[in-house]
């Protein structure tokens, strides 16, 4: 009951559930609070959800996790991939989709790494002398001589 009460103050935006209350979802298999939290929550909420959702193992939230699969926060966008790897259910094109979202997922995460790899390392840049640049000081250099 008190779960429920929690779940209709956050239905009305006051609060966020907790981790109990979205664990007690999960081992009541609520599937539909699950993905409302999923679309609504915020960061760690729908994370959580998500996972739970990968548990309890429906493949009725299919759908629900593809929409919010490009979420912003990347921990989120993995919990759902990871979910959706358990429930791919011999589909293909779901799993063309999380292959897909996988291997980006990694190209962008080599990228975060290799820039903090190298984000103190200094270069050594050249600078090529321009011939413009060259008779241009020439030319403000005889212009401060004096004149005979």
């Amino acid at each position: 009951m008190f779960y429920k009460i929690i779940f209709l103050i956050f239905k009305l935006k006051f609060i966020q559930p907790s981790e109990r209350a979205i664990n007690y979802l999960m081992h009541n298999e609520e599937v539909e609070k699950l993905e409302y939290t999923l679309r609504f929550g915020n960061y760690k909420n729908r994370k959580l959800s998500a996972e739970a959702l990968g548990v309890i193992g429906k493949p009725s939230s299919i759908p629900v996790l593809i929409n919010v699969m490009n979420d912003k926060v990347q921990n989120v966008s993995m919990a759902v991939l990871n979910a959706l790897e358990t429930l791919e259910d011999n589909d293909e094109l779901v799993k063309t989709i999380v292959n897909k979202r996988f291997n980006w997922l990694k190209l962008v995460t080599d990228s975060k790494v290799k820039y903090e790899v190298n984000k103190n390392k200094k270069y050594k840049i050249y600078r090529w002398e321009r011939a413009s640049k060259k008779s241009f000081d020439r030319a403000k250099e005889q212009l401060k001589k004096p004149m005979r």
